[in-house]
């Protein structure tokens, strides 16, 4: 495999622009980034509440979506945009709150755990039905978390734990049995894992799921218009049909922010997410828009590719490369990066340093977790001439081809050179790049993950071997131990320092290289409320409605 090209041609976007012991000794040499950013922080604002104001039934809403979704699979989908409309149409066990608590959905109270925590026991709730008619109740969770644990390509597999068996023990209660204890199960549950489908609707369409969703939410699927739409409309079989105000609502694929921005001052959509931080100060200044805002518990990064050669969850493969192959080379890129730099120049401080998976809300977070690698430039360049690499040394970056990312990787490129590499930027359809980072078909990308609340769910399957979401092909036992240990612990404190050896091991091997959290920026019309956008980066339109006083 070629140094600079994955497996085929692609449009490239040219602009100017060890030893264990030597690796150790490099983390203490100069003085580290901290995981802080300063600059526009106008408060956090996760909800436009409905409070006293007239609702407005029935309406079309449109939301303008920033990415087109993956497949509307809640097993196999990676896509956060997937997720925004999921939110609507598909339910789940757990949910989150604004404050980022784990709370009940379709389940009816927390787990209990016993067996020395081998042993999770919930209750569901009863006379619930899927879109499609089918009865809600604990066989239909059994069947949803069984295909979650067997589909051969499913993203889940790695978030459920070592599952020994899955029952249901009567109508309203599943049981969940694993070999050894893991703690993170609920806040799985309180993302895709935890989505129910209809078994019904499963054994019909089976891997053709995904085209023909059906769940349980105040609104079903409708129709998909690739690269342009989705549609959803109100499900009368809901069981709080009072909860869905919409007749439908549209989520319009464009790509542009500033288009996206254009359409919401215009009035012809009236929520976009991820406004972009060029557009936020005068968005917020009118008085016809609301501007959500929220921190993230996911991440920014740099994915390398180590030994991805034939796919996600397939036997690791190393690359014959200098990137892959000597962490010498990728410690010196991240060493290239002044983060806090990066996102005051290009985000004007709307974004946060990221120096791992670990968000510094988190009660999981240490120090380990939120000082960064060292930046010294210079010393990047020694560690390429001690690899024996030439400088500049190439590599090539896979991005999204949104402005703002292009933007951000050009302002990395320059840096970066300064620490002996010359990156090429090839900017791809959002959709594009997650099938080749599934496939392995790139030398490095630039991507993220908006997060869970669990920090499991931001490390088991990205850095496991053979985890779902394992996009490097990284493969290292002490890791593969420490991430076990730490889903195994009970006590907080244990956890943490767990994590804090982890983010240590990881940052000296850099699979990824961890550059900055997004702030959710969700821009609405004031004709909208009851519209949030909490820090799992989800865009929540289930409860929202057109409100007296204004004109849709």
């Amino acid at each position: 495999m070629s140094q600079t090209s994955p497996r085929r041609r692609r449009t490239l976007l040219a602009v100017p622009a060890v030893a264990l012991a030597a690796t150790l000794a490099l983390t203490a040499c100069v003085p580290v980034q901290r995981s802080k950013a300063g600059g526009a922080t106008a408060g956090t604002v996760t909800t436009v509440p409905i409070g006293d104001q007239q609702v407005r039934e029935g309406g079309d809403l449109v939301m303008a979506l920033s990415a087109e979704p993956d497949r509307l699979d809640p097993t196999t989908s990676s896509s956060l945009y997937t997720r925004y409309v999921m939110e609507t149409m598909c339910q789940k066990l757990y949910d989150i709150d604004a404050e980022g608590t784990v709370v009940p959905m379709l389940a009816t109270a927390l787990p209990t755990v016993s067996d020395g925590g081998k042993t999770v026991t919930f209750p569901v709730h009863t006379g619930y039905r899927f879109a499609d008619g089918t009865p809600f109740d604990a066989d239909a969770v059994v069947t949803t978390l069984e295909r979650n644990l067997t589909k051969d390509d499913s993203s889940r597999k790695s978030e459920m734990g070592p599952v020994s068996s899955i029952d249901a023990v009567d109508d309203h209660t599943v049981r969940i049995r694993y070999a050894t204890p893991f703690a993170p199960i609920t806040a799985a549950l309180a993302d895709r894992a935890g989505m129910v489908m209809s078994p019904t609707a499963l054994e019909q369409e089976g891997d053709g799921f995904g085209d023909h969703p059906v769940c349980i939410g105040p609104y079903k699927f409708v129709e998909r218009v690739p690269q342009t739409s989705i549609t959803v409309e109100r499900d009368p079989q809901y069981h709080d049909p009072a909860s869905a105000h919409f007749d439908r609502i549209t989520y319009r694929i464009i790509t542009d922010a500033s288009i996206r921005a254009q359409n919401l001052k215009s009035g012809d959509v009236q929520v976009a997410d991820s406004i972009s931080t060029q557009d936020v100060d005068e968005l917020m200044r009118r008085k016809d828009l609301s501007v959500l805002r929220t921190g993230s518990l996911g991440y920014q990064g740099i994915t390398i590719n180590l030994a991805n050669q034939d796919g996600v969850g397939t036997d690791p493969k190393p690359l014959d490369t200098p990137l892959a192959t000597q962490r010498t080379v990728r410690q010196a890129l991240s060493m290239s990066i002044n983060r806090a730099e990066l996102v005051q120049s290009v985000f004007r401080g709307w974004a946060d340093v990221a120096c791992s998976p670990i968000p510094d809300s988190s009660v999981f977070a240490t120090d380990a977790s939120k000082t960064c690698p060292e930046y010294d430039p210079e010393r990047a360049k020694q560690l390429l001439e001690q690899a024996g690499v030439e400088q500049p040394f190439p590599i090539e970056m896979e991005v999204t081809n949104t402005p703002d990312t292009v933007r951000f990787a050009q302002a990395l490129q320059a840096q970066a050179r300064a620490g002996g590499f010359a990156i090429t930027i090839t900017p791809v359809e959002y959709t594009t790049l997650l099938d080749d980072q599934t496939r392995g078909d790139f030398q490095a990308l630039q991507l993220g993950w908006s997060g869970r609340v669990d920090p499991h769910g931001n490390i088991g399957s990205f850095l496991g071997t053979g985890g779902g979401n394992n996009y490097p092909g990284y493969s290292d036992p002490d890791v593969d131990d420490l991430i076990s240990r730490a889903a195994q612990a009970t006590d907080q404190q244990e956890r943490a320092d767990l994590y804090g050896q982890l983010v240590t091991k990881v940052q000296q091997d850099d699979p990824i290289i961890y550059l900055y959290r997004t702030r959710s920026i969700t821009g609405v019309s004031t004709d909208v409320a009851g519209v949030s956008t909490y820090a799992d980066g989800v865009v929540r339109l289930s409860q929202a409605a057109f409100v007296e006083g204004g004109s849709k």
